[in-house]
């Protein structure tokens, strides 16, 4: 153990102890037991030696078989380290320095080393100096205090006559200069850019790379030098020279307007570099130096970009590059994929563009999965300008959503949507179908948005446009965004020859899957809108279907008690249920019992609904049919949204029941105002309303005033006016009941309408409502009628105020729905109001 260099102290237990140098093993029994171990006499060594060499120290690191045995052993390496930097004669300074540098690879903190890089730096030994430029590129950064220590060093460096001491220092500045550093060391680096040391310049060149991302202002100081450096036939120096003016370009556009005259000359060494024979120098894979032809078309590509002179000067080479590249070689395609993307970035020929593309094309049928991703990459970039050039390659496109890789997946799935037009829409969608059904989940809702946009699109018939929506809510209707379902329900309102089409398939679709929730919800919509042309069993578009009310119920039932459902879904569920009410004639009352069910649901919102239902059956049955009826055309405005998204207008029709106003739809733009159809769809015709009567003949009726009424002249002494009734006309007169229509003007914008109801029969009248509707830029507000019903003989009136504020000055007109029974039979009428009596100066 004396040979070993160290000495052991071993418990009292250990009898005997025994080293073999040939063996490299010490033997060690206790007498007791008789029992050997065997130690590895280099572990010994390394975990005891107060320093080892470096390539020990790594042996040892690497043999330790936990993490805290390996912290161990780096721990005493660095003590240890610590200490001889420490002595002032070290002759290992630099053994210990690399030693550190391991460390600090390893992620091991070894700061400490940081003023021994200062010093070894300053040594005027090579190997010193090189460890020691190492670890300051290691060590140091431009945020510590001890780089500016090394600063006066590499200046004296850069002037030394060894160039391989240069070198170090201009690798150290290009690394991790500061902003200081390269200001201070700019004028030595462009002196070396002229030296006539091939080595010196194309590191010089590289370390003004750095100089111009550091300071840009001293990017003017090289341009002179990389001018010059042009003419150069190292292509080392041309290569780091290309660098350099590629950093000046971007970011001076002095430097791109002046290095553009130097087109010709980037063009021919590029021409040199594509028509050279073999040189072993620079030769990859039967390409010659394939890493400055790159450089050299990026470098073409700036300067060439919105310049058409430029362009021009290249477009020959361009071609030549294209044609004469071999594209079997990883290099040669990373020649041709540097030149499709200067052909495409630069104003060149339309030919030269289509050869571009057909090498993207090619691109596409490489085995190699990131080629293929790269030039789908390329294609998408200029589908939009080159739409033609790209669909050539549609099939090979369409081909990659087969492949595995879920990022050539992706971009396959991207540029194929990009490629759908009016001419490929059905063949496109089929594959766009077909890659649904068996894409990756993460795919499946951006297939599904995309294939919808493209239908809304470029859909050939609104029947292939609602099958294609259909087939997407089948096969990914989970994937699908929220907007979907109002989306498909706008396009079925809009389709009103399809209505028993669309309910048909959709009643099909619902009995074979109702896990598909968006697939549901819009079932259910159409159910409960168009359920009577479900019963009816008749349907030109598809095969007739037998359906009975109870089957429609059973459905509907199914969805609200499934546990897939969601309360969204339920909610369209008991609505469409409700509505089948006034659809349907002999299950009302099982409707009745399935909506009462709901009144006690742990679900606010459907709870809700179904207490509502309830109450329009019990005390509001009259009101029923009027607030259950089928919804108008859906309309979207400019921002996309469908009406009655933004606007909450209301009136009140009762003091319960409350019906919407914004929820129409827009007439056709031949009309002159643009009425809600809230109260349309009745089958019997308008009644034109005439009020050319004499208003004095009318009978005048009250109307509530504005709450501050008209003022007195307080300071004129002026007797007041007495108000003038308001003018009175007649709007309805039929069966009976007469219904007069009297206004006052209470602002600019303002106008308050007094609707007056009388009975001139011999039988009273009950369930008397009225319902308003005026164009969607008046606010319209209904107060609640006096009463609900009519004495005969005009033993009482109704009373109704209406509010509307016409803040737009729009041409106002009105429709007024009259619902009422008179002697057991259910009477409804609609009237227009074209004009209103003593308006005609309020402007509105």
């Amino acid at each position: 153990l004396a040979d070993a260099g160290f000495v052991l102290t071993f418990p009292a237990w250990i009898d005997t102890i025994w080293v073999s140098s040939q063996l490299n093993a010490a033997v060690c029994w206790r007498g007791s037991l008789k029992r050997f171990t065997f130690l590895n006499y280099r572990h010994f060594y390394r975990a005891m030696s107060p320093s080892v060499p470096l390539q020990e120290m790594i042996r040892a690191i690497r043999s330790a078989r936990t993490q805290c045995e390996e912290r161990g052993v780096i721990q005493r390496e660095c003590a240890a380290i610590r200490a001889q930097f420490r002595q002032t004669d070290n002759g290992g300074r630099s053994h210990n320095l690399a030693k550190l540098l391991y460390v600090h690879m390893l992620g091991y903190p070894a700061h400490f080393g940081q003023m021994e890089c200062v010093r070894m730096i300053g040594s005027s030994r090579y190997s010193e100096k090189r460890v020691g430029y190492l670890g300051a590129m290691m060590l140091l950064d431009e945020k510590q205090d001890a780089s500016l220590l090394i600063t006066n060093s590499i200046k004296n460096d850069l002037s030394h006559s060894n160039q391989h001491v240069q070198s170090l220092a201009l690798c150290t500045l290009a690394c991790m200069g500061s902003a200081e550093m390269c200001r201070d060391l700019a004028p030595e680096i462009n002196r070396l850019l002229r030296s006539s040391n091939s080595y010196i310049k194309k590191k010089a060149a590289l370390c003004a790379v750095h100089i111009v991302r550091k300071v840009q202002d001293l990017g003017e100081l090289f341009v002179p030098s990389a001018h010059s450096l042009l003419s150069e036939k190292n292509h080392g120096v041309l290569h780091g020279t290309v660098v350099l003016i590629t950093e000046l370009c971007e970011r001076s556009p002095e430097a791109l307007e002046r290095f553009r005259k130097t087109v010709p000359d980037l063009v021919q060494i590029m021409k040199g570099l594509v028509i050279s024979g073999y040189s072993p120098d620079h030769d990859v894979a039967g390409v010659s130096d394939p890493f400055l032809q790159v450089r050299i078309l990026r470098l073409l590509r700036i300067l060439g970009r919105n310049n058409e002179a430029a362009s021009d000067a290249m477009n020959d080479l361009l071609a030549q590059v294209a044609t004469n590249t071999d594209s079997t070689k990883t290099v040669g395609n990373a020649v041709l994929y540097e030149t499709v993307l200067t052909v495409l970035d630069i104003k060149s020929e339309s030919g030269l563009r289509v050869l571009a593309v057909n090498i993207l094309g090619r691109f596409l049928l490489n085995n190699d999965r990131n080629i293929r991703y790269i030039a789908m990459t390329s294609l998408q970039k200029i589908v939009a300008t080159d739409h033609n050039a790209v669909q050539r390659h549609r099939g090979t496109i369409v081909d990659c959503l087969k492949d595995q890789d879920a990022s050539v997946k992706r971009r396959a799935l991207e540029l194929s949507l990009a490629l759908v037009s009016a001419s490929n829409i059905r063949s496109m969608m089929k594959e766009l179908l077909i890659f649904l059904s068996s894409c990756p989940p993460e795919l499946r809702a951006q297939a599904a948005s995309g294939i919808f946009n493209a239908a809304e699109r470029y859909a050939p018939s609104q029947r292939w446009h609602i099958d294609t929506i259909l087939h997407v809510l089948t096969t990914a209707g989970g994937d699908v965004r929220d907007e979907t379902v109002p989306n498909l329900i706008q396009l079925i309102t809009n389709t009103s020859e399809l209505h028993c089409y669309t309910v048909h398939k959709l009643y099909r679709a619902l009995l074979t899957d109702i896990s598909q929730q968006p697939l549901v919800q819009v079932a259910c919509w159409c159910i409960g809108e168009y359920g009577d042309l479900l019963l009816k069993g008749e349907c030109q578009e598809t095969e007739a279907v037998q359906v009975t009310e109870d089957d429609v119920l059973d459905a509907l039932e199914i969805v609200l008690q499934s546990h897939m459902s969601t309360p969204t879904t339920r909610g369209f569920a008991l609505t469409a249920t409700m509505k089948l009410s006034t659809r349907i004639t002999d299950n009302v009352d099982r409707i009745r019992s399935i909506v009462s069910i709901y009144g006690s649901c742990i679900d606010v919102e459907l709870q809700q609904r179904a207490v509502e239902y309830n109450a329009l059956f019990k005390k509001y049955d009259h009101m029923r049919a009027a607030v259950l009826e089928r919804m108008p055309v859906i309309q979207k405005n400019s921002l996309g949204q469908t009406n009655g998204e933004v606007s909450e207008e209301t009136i009140k029709e009762t003091q319960l029941a409350k019906v919407r106003l914004d929820e129409t739809p827009q007439q056709p733009a031949g009309q002159v105002c643009d009425l809600l159809d809230l109260l349309g769809g009745s089958q019997e015709p308008l009644q034109p309303c005439s009020l050319l009567g004499d208003p004095a003949l009318s009978q005048p009726t009250t109307a509530l005033t504005s709450a501050g009424g008209d003022l007195l002249d307080l300071l004129g002494g002026l007797e007041p006016t007495p108000l003038t009734p308001a003018p009175t006309v007649t709007v309805y007169e039929k069966n009976g009941v007469t219904l007069t229509l009297s206004c006052e003007q209470q602002s600019d914008s303002g106008l308050t309408i007094t609707l007056t109801a009388s009975n001139s029969t011999d039988s009273d009248i009950s369930s008397f409502t009225l319902q308003a509707a005026v164009p969607k830029s008046v606010q319209l507000q209904m107060r609640s009628p006096s009463r609900d019903s009519l004495p005969a003989r005009g033993a009482a009136k109704l009373t109704q105020l209406v509010v509307l504020n016409n803040p737009n000055k729009v041409n106002l007109k009105m429709r007024i729905r009259v619902s009422y029974t008179s002697q057991g039979s259910v009477i409804q009428d609609t009237v227009q109001v074209d004009s209103f009596p003593g308006l005609s100066a309020a402007g509105l």
